[in-house]
Formats: structure tokens, C-alpha cells, sequence
């Protein structure tokens, strides 16, 4: 049965396995991510997208993935995950 539990255990393999070897720790890759996406949208310098806000926008994401179909099991998954790691980022950042 997939319940809470079962969500929560995902994600939390997720953030702690593959994808933090895959991609380093978390802030320096989202921080890397921040950087890009500042250069791609060309944000003034006083304006930059800290590393917080990368995470609250890839929540985004999975939510307009959601839109389309509220029954993909991997963006509930990397939700979960992304508000993980945007509680340490945001207290990382402080």
C-alpha cells in the first residue's frame, strides 16, 4: 500500500542516496542551478535566485507535472524530497 510512510521512505532514499552521490550536496548543487538560472534569465545582480528559492521552484514544477496528472507517484516523491532539502538549504542559507 502505498501510504505516507511509503512516500516518505522514498523521497528520503532518494535525497540521501542516488541523487546526493549523483549530484553533490545539496546546497552546491542547487546553488550551481541558481547560478545558471541567473544567467539565463539575466536577474540584476541585487535580484539574484538564492538556492531556497531554486528548491521552492522545482516544488513548482513538480506541481504544474501534477496538474496533468495528480497520479505520477515520482513528483509526490520528489516533492516530499525538494521540502526536505529546502528546510536545511533555507537554514544553510541564514
Amino acid at each position: 500500500m502505498k501510504n505516507r510512510q511509503h512516500f516518505l521512505e522514498e523521497a528520503e532514499k532518494l535525497i540521501n542516496g542516488p541523487r546526493a552521490e549523483d549530484y553533490g550536496p545539496a546546497l552546491i548543487n542547487h546553488e550551481r542551478i541558481a547560478t545558471i538560472w541567473n544567467v539565463l534569465l539575466r536577474t540584476k545582480l541585487l535580484d539574484k535566485i538564492t538556492p531556497t528559492e531554486v528548491v521552492a521552484m522545482m516544488v513548482g514544477l513538480k506541481l504544474a507535472r501534477l496538474a496533468e496528472d495528480m497520479h505520477k507517484d515520482d513528483s509526490w516523491v520528489d516533492i516530499i524530497g525538494y521540502a526536505a532539502l529546502g528546510g536545511e538549504i533555507s537554514n544553510d542559507e541564514s
